[in-house]
Parts: C-alpha cells; sequence; structure tokens
C-alpha cells in the first residue's frame, strides 16, 4: 500500500476518492538541504507533507540567536500553521536540515476542499488534534523532565539523531547550551 496512504489512515480511514483529490492539489518536491519552506516576517500559503528528511522550525531573536521549537521526520505535516490559519506574517522560520522530499499543498485548496467535502474536513480536523496533542506532550516534557530526560526522549523519538544534525540545533532544542548536551552525552556514555 502507498505510505502516503497509510500515514493519513494513521488518522482517519481515507477513501481512494479523497486520496485522489488530495492527489490532484498537491505537487511532489525534492527540498535541498538549507531551504526555507516558511520565513519568519512572510504570509505563508502551503504546508508540507513531509516524506523523508528533516525539517525544523526554529525562532530568531533580534540577536540572531535562534532557538528550535520542533523538528519534523517522515512522515508528518509541516508548515507554519498559526501563520496559515489567520493569514499573518510566520514567526518561525521552518528549514530543511537535510535534502527532503515533499508534497507541496496549497492551504487554501484545503479549506475549500474541507468545505465541499465531510471526508477531508474529518481528515484535516483529526490533524489539528494531532498537532496539538505533539503540541501538549512537548509542553509537559519541559515541566516534568530534566534535560537529560528530554534529550534521552528526543533520541528515542528521532532515530540516530546525533548523526543527523549538529549538537548546537539538538541543544537549542533542548533549551540547554551545547556545552551542556555535551556533558550529558558524556554523562550517558559512561552509564
Amino acid at each position: 500500500m502507498d505510505p502516503n496512504v497509510v500515514f493519513l489512515n494513521s488518522f482517519l480511514d481515507v477513501s481512494e476518492e479523497t486520496f485522489e483529490k488530495l492527489v490532484r492539489i498537491s505537487t511532489f518536491k525534492k527540498l535541498e538541504k538549507g531551504f526555507n519552506i516558511a520565513k519568519s516576517g512572510e504570509v505563508p500559503s502551503k504546508i508540507y507533507m513531509l516524506v523523508s528528511g528533516m525539517v525544523r522550525a526554529y525562532l530568531s531573536s533580534e540577536t540572531g540567536k535562534e532557538f528550535n521549537k520542533n523538528f519534523f521526520m517522515p512522515f508528518s505535516f509541516v508548515g507554519s500553521l498559526t501563520a496559515l490559519i489567520k493569514n499573518r506574517p510566520s514567526k518561525l522560520t521552518y528549514e530543511t536540515l537535510t535534502a527532503c522530499k515533499v508534497y507541496e499543498v496549497s492551504f487554501e485548496e484545503i479549506t475549500r476542499l474541507c468545505k465541499e467535502d465531510i471526508h477531508i474536513s474529518n481528515l484535516y480536523s483529526k490533524v489539528l488534534e494531532h498537532v496539538f496533542i505533539k503540541y501538549e506532550e512537548r509542553q509537559l516534557e519541559f515541566i516534568s523532565m530534566d534535560a537529560t530526560e528530554r534529550y534521552l526522549r528526543l533520541r528515542k523519538r528521532i532515530s540516530g539523531i546525533d548523526d543527523l544534525i549538529p549538537q548546537y540545533h539538538i541543544a537549542s532544542y533542548l533549551s540547554i547550551t551545547p556545552v551542556q548536551l555535551s556533558r550529558i552525552r558524556k554523562k550517558i556514555d559512561k552509564n
């Protein structure tokens, strides 16, 4: 079975007809490492289904310091959802950390289809629920786990992350310094 269908079916059973409607409004793209799919200060219009590679969402301070909010791995939906929904400039930048394969979809087309097709509307609703649950899980990690526990959970969620992206990105995501991350790694290696 098509892995894209399997992914969509993880939210809701998607009929062949519904899948075909989604395919018609999607464009398959190969993106190079370092490509910005949404930029801070710009109003986005697209959402992406990531099928290979890794993407980060980050916030830049006025001094240029970057704070990683999230990492996206296949299969997931990527885009500045708040900016898309509100039709306002994104506060975050979404950047490919590796070469990626994505399906690009116009957010306007998705919302139009939601008004026309209850199955697509239900799928959209389930995807939003999933995004909210992931957001809440991340918030709970910060208030209930120390940095070592958060790092171990990240390594479990993204196998081989230490080899995929630079240490400073991982440290930023964990809200610690690269030096603290290095100490955590040494401590884990000793055990």
